[in-house]
């Protein structure tokens, strides 16, 4: 097993889970942040297809506008964790698994969360817990640019650039009307395959030979 190094995700999709369960995990936890990536949005599937989910966020000003993703602040001046919830309870009620995980996520939907990174971890730790699996790895000591020893998996933090990955079709609530949605976040495989969603994970092709 190899090490990855990899960005704390908001409810990590497919392709991220795949390189987690396969690899021994770094986490980047010195890098800048940077928008339109998935260390603030997840996709999710709802009765008209793929949803994205963003958690708002507080941007600073200066010169470069530039901040450490560990300092970045939610913009909790919005209900987005209310509205997430209720997005989520929209669009799973009825799928299998949504009531048998739904106790032990709420949580996470009503603690008042400062930083961004430190609710990644949090819904990093509940999708481990869901999966009985350790997604707890290690922290990077600094930036580094070019990874050695290591596989560099920080491009699947990236939502414009896709990884050319797709995913083994498994059973979806709006399927039937939208046809499979692959790539989505964590919680949609665990919500409709229940304690199946570890082995469906482990039986994928690992995404990183792709990049």
């Amino acid at each position: 097993m190899q090490r990855v190094v990899l960005h704390p995700a908001y409810f990590p999709n497919i392709t991220t889970l795949v390189t987690m369960i396969k690899n021994e995990l770094v986490w980047e936890v010195h890098d800048n942040y940077q928008k339109q990536t998935y260390r603030n949005r997840c996709h999710i599937c709802t009765d008209t297809g793929r949803h994205v989910l963003t958690i708002p966020i507080k941007h600073v000003g200066g010169a470069t506008g530039r901040q450490a993703y560990k300092e970045v602040k939610i913009d909790n001046t919005y209900r987005w964790q209310q509205q997430h919830w209720r997005t989520l309870q929209t669009a799973y009620r009825t799928s299998a698994f949504f009531e048998f995980y739904e106790d032990g996520l709420a949580p996470l939907y009503a603690k008042n969360f400062r930083y961004l990174m430190d609710f990644n971890h949090a819904s990093i730790s509940f999708l481990a817990e869901a999966l009985d699996t350790d997604f707890s790895g290690i922290m990077t000591e600094t930036y580094t640019k070019d990874i050695k020893n290591a596989l560099d998996g920080r491009v699947l933090i990236k939502a414009k650039k896709q990884v050319p990955y797709k995913n083994s079709p498994y059973f979806q609530v709006f399927d039937d009307r939208n046809g499979f949605t692959e790539n989505t976040s964590g919680l949609d495989l665990l919500f409709n395959e229940g304690t199946n969603a570890l082995t469906y994970l482990q039986a994928q092709d690992l995404p990183l030979r792709h990049v």
